[in-house]
């Protein structure tokens, strides 16, 4: 029973809110993981699996660069407008843990753009 399509993608064939917003944001659930590869030639796959993914990086950095500005921008807001000292360091900490997140996202596309499969 848990291999219908509706166990996993809902009653009509979509998947459900919370796994559309998960892979909206997050990226992983688009790469292959060569550590569990049993053999060589399964990571090899992988390998080659995750470089042609990694087209969908500047997507992904996209998004997360519309976060970091939205959140250094509602922090300017905050600090400047309303005076406020809680709100505008939770959205300059938000935009600062976005911001880390793009450059792990650009060190793992450099890297995957000029892996050479072997």
């Amino acid at each position: 029973m848990a291999d219908t399509p509706t166990s996993e993608h809902g009653a009509g064939g979509e998947l459900p809110f919370l796994t559309l917003w998960y892979r909206f944001l997050f990226f992983d659930w688009l790469f292959a993981d060569p550590g569990a590869a049993r053999n060589v030639f399964e990571r090899h796959a992988a390998l080659r699996h995750n470089r042609a993914m990694c087209r969908h990086f500047p997507t992904y950095l996209r998004r997360w660069s519309a976060l970091t500005l939205f959140g250094f921008g509602m922090g300017c807001l905050f600090e400047r407008a309303h005076q406020a000292s809680l709100w505008p360091a939770w959205f300059f900490t938000c935009a600062c843990l976005s911001m880390t997140g793009m450059v792990v996202m650009l060190v793992a596309w450099a890297c995957l753009a000029n892996a050479r499969v072997q």
